[in-house]
């Protein structure tokens, strides 16, 4: 594989939104109105309260902030461009995965790779914005900084295998629209997108630390706003990896069997 090729494999989903300037401007004006709402809603909330699960006001808006942000690394819409991988088996257009120089794993991972590079550059330019404007609060030191951009990159890791999982799954259904919007609803609950994770039951706490999708956020976002302190991040740190490798393994046996049912349906 030469650099060209990777190169070309990970711009294909940026090229679509940065030659399309409207979907520039409503990525923008999406993400900040989502901003505004979250942290106008946190701020609500705590408008007669001091502490609420052992969060403070300020930690709660960082962290509702920081989640939406956080999810802008992987909101590139792949659909638009018909570079879905239900709509390649739909219409049969997989086949030419398997056709290219790259192999369909490495093409998936080095575009993965590109949107979330892409979708990171507008994570830092939001947040430093944000940060300047007092809408979130730094980290309560810089080893707290240090572990919560180490604990992001392992998150963002585990979020795109379970990512791929999801898109693995549609070599065997095909049409699996309700299953991938079921599953997509519960990485967003369980790994705490719309609210932190200790403001649910205990049972369910209890149920997500032995499932992976607290891993790709809350793990990460409760060590910046100190929920975990910095000397427990190394067992969090471990459980991610750990998470990381098992999900590599399983989507790599997964890569091998989809080969074999690649079929042309439908175009």
């Amino acid at each position: 594989m030469t650099a060209g090729y990777a190169w070309r494999a990970a711009r294909v989903t940026p090229l679509g939104e940065l030659y399309t300037p409207p979907r520039i401007t409503a990525a923008l004006l999406r993400l900040t109105v989502r901003i505004v709402l979250v942290a106008s809603l946190w701020h609500g909330l705590y408008a007669h309260t001091g502490t609420t699960a052992g969060l403070g006001r300020g930690q709660a808006v960082t962290y509702a902030v920081l989640a939406v942000l956080a999810s802008r690394l992987r909101e590139l819409d792949q659909y638009a461009g018909r570079d879905t991988v239900q709509q390649h088996l739909h219409y049969g257009t997989i086949v030419y995965w398997y056709l290219r120089p790259l192999p369909p794993h490495r093409y998936y991972a080095l575009r993965a790779l590109g949107e979330q590079l892409y979708g990171l550059a507008w994570a830092v330019t939001g947040y430093a914005v944000c940060l300047a404007a007092g809408v979130v609060e730094p980290p309560e030191s810089a080893a707290a900084g240090g572990v919560f951009a180490l604990s992001l990159l392992l998150g963002q890791w585990v979020l795109h295998y379970l990512m791929l999982l999801i898109d693995q799954l549609c070599f065997w259904t095909l049409r699996n629209t309700s299953a991938l919007l079921i599953l997509m609803f519960a990485q967003n609950l369980l790994s705490g997108v719309y609210a932190p994770l200790w403001f649910f039951p205990h049972w369910f706490v209890t149920l997500s630390s032995f499932l992976p999708f607290q891993a790709t956020l809350n793990v990460p976002l409760s060590l910046y706003v100190g929920r975990i302190p910095v000397t427990d991040a190394g067992f969090q740190l471990a459980v991610q990896a750990g998470w990381v490798a098992a999900l590599a393994l399983l989507t790599r046996f997964l890569w091998q069997r989809a080969g074999r049912r690649v079929i042309s349906q439908g175009g």
